[in-house]
């Protein structure tokens, strides 16, 4: 995990994680349109998956 996709997980995330999956970005994406700091969260946990 760079130190610029953890800002831009910060800032916005969908689009920190768009080489993840279409499900991921969309799962993201709901959850930062519900709440910034869930969409944060899902984020960083997606990013700090070491299987992807």
């Amino acid at each position: 995990m760079s130190f610029w996709r953890v800002l831009l997980a910060i800032f916005f995330p969908p689009l920190s994680i768009v080489d993840k999956g279409c499900g991921s970005v969309l799962i993201v994406l709901l959850l930062t349109i519900c709440g910034w700091v869930p969409g944060v969260i899902a984020a960083l946990v997606i990013l700090n998956n070491p299987d992807k």
